[in-house]
């Protein structure tokens, strides 16, 4: 062990620098997969993120003209252009599942179970009960375990 290292105290799972990275900045919470998040920032940040994106996604194709009205000429109804709208569209909904992915990592991380997990949303219908149970409902694993510390301890 290095003169600078912490130690592990007895009896727990993570260190006392692990224990202080445990509370995350945003960027952290969003961007990073590593960690641990519980029930009710899983719920805001995910639903936030959502609607963010949604709305983003509305405002770039109204401006720059994906969304056509009904019968006007020369494009079937809510179909237009492409281009550079198609892009934004396209790098903001990228963003919004890496997001998305990352708080879902994370919560599963509180269950103590591996990020892997996220796999089982592929299943139709099943699936995205599964994790919408699993995640939005049932309480994380209490005290630390292989995936940082208790997110409501600190």
């Amino acid at each position: 062990m290095s003169e600078h290292a912490l130690p592990v105290p007895e009896g727990s799972l993570v260190s006392d620098a692990e224990q202080r990275e445990a509370k995350m900045t945003l960027s952290e919470q969003l961007l990073s997969f590593n960690g641990r998040l519980n029930r009710q920032p899983w719920w805001i940040l995910g639903i936030s993120v959502s609607a963010v994106a949604v709305v983003l996604q509305v405002v770039v194709s109204i401006t720059l003209g994906t969304v056509s009205a009904p019968g006007e000429a020369g494009a079937p109804p809510g179909m237009a252009g492409g281009g550079l709208a198609g892009i934004i569209v396209l790098i903001v909904s990228l963003a919004a599942l890496w997001i998305n992915l990352a708080l879902t990592a994370k919560r599963f991380h509180d269950r103590d179970k591996s990020a892997w997990w996220i796999l089982i949303g592929l299943i139709p219908v099943v699936g995205a009960l599964w994790i919408l149970v699993d995640c939005g409902f049932l309480k994380g694993t209490e005290g630390d375990n292989r995936f940082g510390a208790n997110p409501l301890a600190t």
